[in-house]
């Protein structure tokens, strides 16, 4: 679309976006107010919940437990919004195929769907929420804010409160997934693009389940930044490994595609300690590397290491912010420098970048192009890779210019409150394609 053609329809907003966008404002309205309105509660004691029983079902998306759940953020609605919510357990599959449990949160609409055709689900790809078990979204989906005190003051949020609450403000039922590792056992596998697309793909199984609807329910992809990737990685899987899924359209915002490369910008960002979290869900699933690492890593590096693996993301930021990973080696360069270097870490890192399969439906990737936490140009070559393959592809670039560098809020998340839910925005894009206008090719803004 040429700039003219997008300025316009900014000018003139057909009658159903602007619903769109009313439902966007208040909905986003509400659920900040009640973040800050609210106390943080105390996060309960690991319950039973978490724990999968000993035998789980083989079969990929298969619901073992449900458990109601209150939500903390409303809309006053007669039809009774925003409806059952229930914490789910259901069965996925890691790297190797084996099956493992994740959890995650299910919200069945009350309401009316408000767009076209039959009501949709939305699949949900959280932002990074950290490595540790109690940073798992669906501990935060009742008080907005956890806070632990054991064995650290701890702070996890839910990022994904306004995306959900607007999706199911518009009638649509949601199902956000915790990922492998976070909340159940076993290391969370960050950014493994493989089992990030797993969990997405198997949670939309488990929502039509839960539903009781069938795999022709309409089905949307939304996620943004370590989200981004996931949704991106389950868009480009689905063909092969869920082909019955009636997937319409994916948003990937600032998508995490190539690791190698977010490795790179965040080393001595505000949140450097998320390398972290990639560094350790590497070694998990690519033993060979672990002593390789420990031959670079020095004591206090692999201290650290372990530290941030029960870390969550408020953590990084308020006990190790700005971290350089120079710190944590013996010859103090860079680990990343280190990884591109050891010959088990490069095929590691080939393996988990997106981009090397074919999406079979659109998807809308938008980066900022100061973005100094998801560097812009490996979401802008994800989409050339994915045109290359004659996949349909949409790529907007956001140009909100940088401010404060290196402290991820507001070149990062500032290109995600534009693209998701400003003017134009990913949420009109997936309503178009339920609506079943035609899109096709691949266009690059």
């Amino acid at each position: 679309m040429d700039q003219h053609g997008r300025n316009s329809r900014r000018r003139a907003l057909p009658r159903g976006t602007r619903t769109v966008a009313a439902v966007v404002a208040v909905a986003c309205a509400v659920a900040v107010a009640a973040v800050t309105a609210r106390q943080p509660e105390a996060a309960a004691a690991p319950g039973e919940f978490y724990s999968p029983p000993a035998q789980i079902p083989a079969e990929p998306g298969s619901v073992i437990r449900t458990q109601p759940m209150s939500l903390l953020a409303t809309l006053p609605s007669e039809q009774g919004w925003p409806g059952k919510a229930e914490h789910i357990m259901y069965t996925t599959r890691l790297q190797d195929g084996s099956p493992v449990a994740v959890t995650g949160t299910y919200i069945d609409a009350a309401g009316p769907w408000l767009g076209a055709g039959p009501r949709p689900t939305v699949v949900i790809g959280p932002g990074t929420a950290g490595q540790g078990d109690r940073c798992a979204m669906s501990k935060a989906f009742s008080t907005g804010l956890t806070i632990t005190a054991d064995p650290s003051p701890s702070l996890s949020a839910n990022q994904e409160l306004p995306s959900s609450a607007v999706w199911s403000r518009l009638g649509a039922r949601v199902l956000v997934t915790d990922y492998v590792g976070l909340g159940t056992p076993g290391i969370h596998t960050y950014a493994n693009r493989i089992e990030e697309a797993h969990a997405v793909l198997d949670g939309a199984r488990a929502a039509n389940t839960l539903a009781g609807t069938g795999p022709d329910t309409p089905l949307v992809f939304w996620g943004y930044s370590q989200g981004g990737g996931a949704v991106a990685a389950a868009a480009e899987m689905q063909p092969e490994y869920a082909p019955e899924l009636n997937l319409k359209g994916t948003w990937a915002g600032g998508p995490v595609a190539d690791l190698a490369a977010i490795l790179e910008r965040i080393d001595g960002a505000l949140i450097g300690g998320a390398i972290g979290f990639a560094v350790n869900g590497l070694l998990a699933r690519y033993p060979d590397l672990e002593k390789a690492v420990d031959r670079v890593t020095s004591r206090h590096g692999r201290d650290t290491l372990a530290a941030l693996s029960d870390a969550c993301i408020g953590d990084i930021i308020t006990r190790y912010p700005f971290l350089k990973t120079s710190s944590l080696t013996r010859d103090g360069q860079p680990l990343g420098t280190h990884l591109q270097a050891i010959p088990e870490a490069v095929p590691a890192l080939a393996d988990l970048r997106v981009g090397t399969l074919t999406p079979a439906t659109p998807v809308l990737i938008t980066s900022g192009r100061n973005d100094d936490t998801v560097p812009y140009d490996q979401a802008r070559q994800l989409a050339d890779d994915w045109c290359a393959k004659r996949a349909t592809v949409e790529f907007r670039t956001n140009e909100l210019p940088p401010l404060l560098p290196g402290t991820t809020i507001p070149n990062h998340f500032g290109p995600e409150l534009i693209d998701g839910f400003g003017p134009d925005n990913a949420i009109t894009y997936l309503l178009d394609r339920l609506a079943g206008k035609p899109v096709q090719g691949c266009t690059i803004d």
